[in-house]
């Protein structure tokens, strides 16, 4: 018994000498554990069998730190920015509220967590508009706050240009933007209570500030963990060529409900701004055409990330969303990596959600993810991110695992090298029955040379197999079509057609027919081609026996229809497809059981 106590007592003067957070803890045993488990790195495999707080809207840690919050400071940054607007103000301001833990009252060094965002104080002047920076926001901020200020983290909330108290022009995803955030990360590293490492955290708009701030290469930030996050802005709402109904109002919509509608609204106009009030229309009428790409480059975050980023990257995605689509980091995912950099995933069935949010998980319905509830809220988020956070913010705890956590659209997680997986089985279906469908309820009986516009569609089904078949990844699709003209689209949509359930879906503009980011030769009326259509990533199981189908339409959810009038002007003949579909074999070992709780059983 000596011995052991002799040994628990050095193992707690080693903890104590590479973790100064701890020192608050007791030599008592039983308070570096919860049912037997460390609770600052419960193994993954084991946290389903860990007590979680599971009262909230989000996540909690195990156990809470031992530091309070002190009052709320603010902070005005100047900036600069006379290289980046023309007709601008050569000079703008940040501002950005932040919060101290109260070990900093002994003179230690903290890292910052921050949310940079245009969601302070957004929205109609009139009593509507969202809380500022100097209240921690709901859901987002809140989640950060209760959980990482108490372990010796500060918490910092920015305003991007042109919003909030943040002056300069509101310069949507430019180079205006860019430079400030790249600015506050600087000004929170280099203060005396930092320890010198930034880390970004945020959903959606919060997850595209993370790679403004990435491509800059700024030496503080540390790490970013976008969830759902834009790294590319015509990528996001044009894919293959067709275009997102958005598309067309996304600019000028941030900017209705940031402006005051007051004299001040000139100092956030700037030629990027109203460049961007009509950039979405010119695209989708004329992407051949469009004479000026400046706008989206200087938006498109993907490879000066790539290039100047010296930190790692935790990405969180929903291969359910709708809003921010899964194409956003795949393959962005695997080149990073390929790289160098430290990359992690978490990639749930849900959709423009973070992991814990199960308020909004448990709305899905089926064909949007909702076979995987409730395993798919992760009540463990809060702890699995502080893992991330302790390594690479606080320089203390082991490396975390640079894996993916995967889940299929029937519930359950695994773990993968990487996502998608570079060397995943192939199943190639060749064979389909073909039905031609009228929107307006006629029926063709041809098979082949079937109408696909806004007034038609076409089914084709598949038997299924003797055998279950997990899809894993992104599934193609190719197609040939002749073209009424050059200005037609295709959207597919696969179902598990027994349950007749989404698994995914993919589109395509006609003049896009290779695939990628920019157009293909012209294509003229009669010709033929192969449309080389990719879905957006889908993780789904089909249990032997259950049909495939796929049902090819003119536009479907979100997008718009190829920009041509009368209806079916824009058709193209369906004659025959190849669905390629990549196969997880993944064995049993990988997988794992998560902490969760079904709102209706109580």
């Amino acid at each position: 018994m000596e011995n052991r106590d002799r040994l628990f007592t050095i193992a707690i003067a080693l903890i104590l000498i590479s973790s100064p957070v701890l020192i608050y803890l007791t030599e008592d045993e039983d308070s570096l554990l919860v049912n037997n488990q460390s609770y600052l790195y419960p193994n993954l495999f084991d946290r389903h069998e860990l007590e979680w707080n599971m009262n909230g809207t989000h996540s909690y840690l195990l156990k809470k730190g031992p530091y309070e919050a002190l009052e709320v400071q603010e902070a005005f940054i100047e900036v600069d920015t006379s290289s980046v607007w023309e007709t601008g103000p050569t000079e703008a301001i940040v501002h950005l509220s932040y919060w101290l833990p109260s070990n900093t009252l002994n003179s230690e060094n903290v890292p910052v967590i921050a949310i940079v965002s245009p969601y302070f104080d957004y929205g109609a002047p009139d009593g509507g508009a969202s809380t500022p920076t100097n209240i921690v926001g709901a859901a987002r901020g809140e989640f950060i706050f209760e959980n990482f200020v108490p372990w010796g983290y500060a918490f910092a909330q920015v305003a991007v240009f042109g919003t909030e108290e943040s002056t300069g022009c509101f310069d949507y995803r430019g180079h205006g933007e860019q430079l400030g955030i790249d600015a506050a990360v600087t000004w929170l590293g280099e203060q005396e209570w930092s320890n010198g490492n930034v880390g970004l955290y945020g959903k959606s708009y919060e997850g595209a500030t993370q790679w403004e701030a990435a491509l800059a290469g700024n030496p503080y930030l540390k790490t970013i963990v976008p969830i759902s996050g834009t790294t590319s802005t015509k990528t996001l709402l044009f894919k293959n060529g067709s275009a997102e109904a958005r598309s067309q109002v996304m600019h000028g919509a941030y900017f209705v409900n940031i402006v005051d509608f007051d004299e001040s609204d000139a100092d956030h106009v700037c030629p990027d701004v109203v460049d961007g009030f009509t950039r979405g229309e010119r695209t989708y009428l004329e992407p051949r055409i469009d004479p000026d790409m400046n706008y989206w480059n200087e938006r498109d975050y993907r490879q000066r990330s790539i290039d100047n980023y010296q930190g790692s990257v935790y990405f969180v995605q929903g291969l359910q969303d709708w809003n921010v689509d899964s194409h956003m980091i795949f393959p962005l995912y695997q080149q990073m990596k390929d790289a160098g950099f430290d990359v992690k995933g978490i990639f749930g069935q849900w959709g423009h959600d973070y992991p814990d949010q199960w308020q909004k998980h448990d709305d899905i319905d089926k064909d949007n993810g909702g076979t995987a509830f409730p395993q798919m809220t992760r009540w463990d988020w809060g702890q699995d991110l502080f893992e991330w956070f302790e390594y690479y913010l606080q320089n203390r705890g082991p490396k975390p695992d640079l894996n993916v956590q995967v889940q299929r659209h029937d519930g359950l997680w695994r773990i993968e090298d990487t996502y998608p997986a570079q060397n995943s089985e192939k199943l190639i279906l060749e064979e389909f029955d073909a039905s031609c469908k009228s929107l307006v309820g006629n029926w063709w009986p041809l098979v082949f040379n079937c109408p696909v516009d806004e007034t038609a569609f076409v089914n084709l089904t598949h038997p299924g197999f003797d055998y279950d078949v997990h899809i894993s990844g992104m599934p193609t699709l190719h197609l040939e079509v002749t073209a009424s003209s050059d200005i037609s689209q295709v959207f597919a949509t696969i179902y598990d057609d027994t349950t007749n359930v989404r698994l995914g879906h993919a589109t395509m503009d006609i003049r896009y027919n290779e695939g990628g980011e920019d157009p293909s030769p012209v294509v003229v009326s009669g010709q033929s081609v192969t449309m080389k259509m990719e879905f957006f990533a889908i993780d789904a199981f089909l249990p032997a026996g259950h049909e495939l189908r796929i049902d090819l339409t003119g536009s479907g959810k979100d997008y718009l229809p190829p920009p041509c009038l009368p209806a079916g002007v824009c058709t193209v003949d369906y004659q025959s497809a190849k669905l390629t579909l990549p196969i997880s074999n993944t064995s049993e070992e990988h997988y794992f059981n998560v902490p969760y709780w079904n709102p209706e059983e109580g």
